[in-house]
């Protein structure tokens, strides 16, 4: 047997996918806005007589359909929600694709989107009001898995904050980062941020680890020679 040493790769091929789309999307955005965001941000549930009323008062009136759940995950609503975004998500999902291979974590990052859709969708479809119907969009709930998701792979893994400037564990890092998203979901105090879409991304993703956990490495370092 000789033992394979796996290159570390700064920029793995889902990690370069994903931030070059992202990219791409957002400059198509620029170019269509709001009509893009009509169609492909993730709208809610909306009852048949909302729709109704909206309609005969003339305004435009958009309401769910599946495809949202992952083409959200594409739309930004600024250059500096994409930039936080995506260094985010490169800066924690490099070690994870270089960890699992690219194959798992795309299926991970798909999961932890679809999941923080899903969660975001029914929280939002549950509360909505008449008149108040806004899009949820942003790659936030699958960057939150993919945070969920380094804290558990590389828990005692330092973490040196902006704000406040200190080093902290990452396991600690997402425990504290997850209460305070709970927190601000739950009280509403941090309105216009899909707090649930990023409980439901870190929820899914930590479900998808879970059953992975008595699975097979995705890449063994160990091939015959």
């Amino acid at each position: 047997m000789q033992r394979v040493q796996q290159q570390y790769a700064l920029m793995p091929p889902v990690i370069k996918f994903l931030l070059i789309s992202n990219i791409l999307v957002f400059l198509v955005e620029l170019i269509f806005g709001l009509p893009l965001i009509r169609q492909f941000g993730l709208w809610p549930i909306l009852p048949e007589e909302f729709v109704r009323v909206a309609q005969d008062r003339g305004y435009f009136i958009n309401s769910f359909q599946p495809w949202q759940l992952l083409s959200y995950a594409f739309l930004h609503g600024g250059s500096m929600h994409l930039l936080l975004n995506m260094y985010a998500l490169w800066l924690f999902g490099i070690a994870l694709e270089n960890l699992w291979g690219s194959a798992r974590f795309a299926i991970y990052y798909l999961v932890c989107v679809v999941g923080a859709g899903f969660v975001q969708l029914l929280v939002v479809s549950l509360s909505v009001e008449p008149g108040n119907y806004y899009p949820t969009i942003g790659a936030s709930g699958g960057v939150f898995g993919v945070l969920l998701a380094y804290g558990m792979m590389f828990p005692r893994s330092i973490i040196f904050l902006l704000i406040p400037p200190i080093p902290i564990q990452a396991r600690w890092f997402v425990l504290i980062y997850g209460a305070i998203e709970l927190f601000f979901g739950i009280t509403g105090t941090d309105s216009g941020v899909a707090h649930f879409a990023h409980l439901g991304g870190m929820f899914f993703g930590y479900l998808l680890i879970r059953h992975w956990r008595n699975l097979p490495p995705a890449r063994p370092d160990r091939l015959p020679g």
